[in-house]
C-alpha cells in the first residue's frame, strides 16, 4: 500500500463524489474488508456494497489483497491502495465538457438535490455539478489551489458575527470571489427516536453514559461546536465519541439510526428523513463561493439561474428546516 495517492483525473473525482464510495474508501484505508463487513458496518445491502467496490477498483483506488474460504464461500479482502489521498492537483482531461463543474466543500442536502436532478429546474441544460463533501475549509483551499469551480461553506466568523464573507477575505485577498446564497437551514441536536436519554442541551454531551458522533474536522459543523463547548468550558476530551467522525449530516443521522451513537450535531432536514428526534440550537448561512470568472462563464450562467429559478427554491423548501428567503442572491465581499 502507497502512503499517498493523488486524486488527479476526472473519473477518480467522479467516483468518489458519491459519499457511500467516499465512507467505503476511508474504511479501506483503515484495514481491509469483505464486502459482507462493510455492509454491516454501514448498514446497506450486499448488492449494493458490491457496486461500489466494483466502481472503486475500477478507478484504481481499491485493490483486492486476500481471499479466504469460510464454510464453502470465498471471502475477498478489499483494502484502499493508499493509507491516504489528496485532492490538491486535480487534472482533468481536454475532453471533459466545459459544462462539468467540481464543488468541493461543505455537505449540503439542497446542493445535492441541485446535483442529482438538476434537469428538472427551469431550461434543459448539460451542466453537471460533482460534489465532494470534504468540510468548508478544505473546500475553501481546493477553490484556492485551482482543484474546484465551487465551494461550499458555512463558517461562522465570531468576531463579526459574519458567515463566510471573513472567510473569504483571508483566502482570498488577491481576487474577485462572490458568495451565492443556496439557502439558509437550522442545525441541532440529531438524536435516537423518543430520545431515550432525555438529552437537551449540549452540555448533556459529556455525561458518561452519552455516545456521541462528531462531524469531521475542518466542517463548519465541528467548528460551530468546537466554539460552543469552548465558550461553556466543556473538554472536548470529556465527549465520549468526540473522535468518531463523519463527513455528511446523512451519515450522522445513519450512524444514529443504527444505534451506533446517541447524538450528533447536524441538520433538521437530515432528522427528518431518518426519523429521529431534532432539538434546535441555531440557524446558519449556506453560500457557494465562486469566482468572478466562474461567475461570468458562459457554461455556468444556465447553473445559475437554475439555482435562482422559482422550481429550485419550492424544491428546496420540502427540505425540513430550510429557509429560501434568500435563495439565489449574490454577497460581494
Amino acid at each position: 500500500m502507497k502512503h499517498l495517492q493523488r486524486i488527479q483525473n476526472y473519473d477518480q473525482l467522479k467516483i468518489l463524489a458519491d459519499a457511500r464510495r467516499l465512507t467505503i474508501l476511508q474504511h479501506l484505508m483503515v484495514k481491509p474488508a469483505t464486502l459482507s463487513q462493510l455492509g454491516k458496518l454501514l448498514d446497506e445491502h450486499p448488492a449494493k456494497i458490491r457496486h461500489h467496490l466494483k466502481q472503486l477498483e475500477g478507478a484504481g483506488l481499491i485493490e483486492l489483497v486476500d481471499t479466504h474460504v469460510v464454510r464453502g464461500f470465498v471471502e475477498k479482502y478489499y483494502s484502499a491502495r493508499a493509507r491516504a489521498f489528496t485532492l490538491q492537483e486535480i487534472i482533468l482531461p481536454a475532453s471533459t465538457k466545459p459544462t462539468t463543474f467540481v464543488a468541493i466543500g461543505s455537505h449540503d442536502l439542497a446542493l445535492e438535490l441541485l446535483a442529482e436532478r438538476l434537469t428538472e429546474f427551469g431550461q434543459d441544460t448539460d451542466a453537471e455539478i460533482l460534489t465532494i463533501p470534504v468540510g468548508s475549509l478544505e473546500g475553501l483551499m481546493a477553490l484556492r489551489q485551482g482543484t474546484a469551480q465551487l465551494a461550499g461553506c458555512h463558517l461562522l466568523d465570531i468576531e463579526s458575527g459574519e458567515y463566510n464573507l471573513p472567510y473569504v477575505r483571508h483566502f482570498f485577498p488577491d481576487r474577485s470571489i462572490s458568495l451565492l446564497t443556496l439557502a439558509h437551514r437550522e442545525q441541532g441536536l440529531m438524536l435516537a427516536p423518543s430520545n431515550p436519554f432525555s438529552i437537551r442541551d449540549i452540555s448533556d454531551l459529556t455525561r458518561a453514559d452519552i455516545r456521541f458522533v462528531n462531524r469531521n474536522k475542518g466542517s463548519g459543523t465541528r467548528l460551530w461546536l468546537d466554539l460552543q463547548l469552548d465558550q461553556l468550558g466543556l473538554p472536548s476530551k470529556s465527549i465520549n465519541g468526540y473522535g468518531h467522525e463523519v463527513r455528511t449530516h446523512t451519515l450522522v443521522a445513519q450512524t444514529i439510526l443504527r444505534g451506533l451513537a446517541d447524538v450528533g450535531l447536524g441538520l433538521r432536514a437530515s432528522a427528518q428523513q431518518h426519523d429521529l428526534e431534532f432539538i434546535p440550537l441555531f440557524q446558519e448561512r449556506y453560500d457557494l463561493v465562486i469566482p468572478q470568472e466562474q461567475l461570468e462563464n458562459r457554461y455556468m450562467l444556465p447553473l445559475l439561474e437554475k439555482i435562482q429559478s422559482g422550481g429550485f427554491r419550492q424544491h428546496v423548501q420540502h427540505l425540513a428546516g430550510y429557509d429560501t428567503a434568500h435563495t439565489g442572491e449574490v454577497i460581494r465581499p
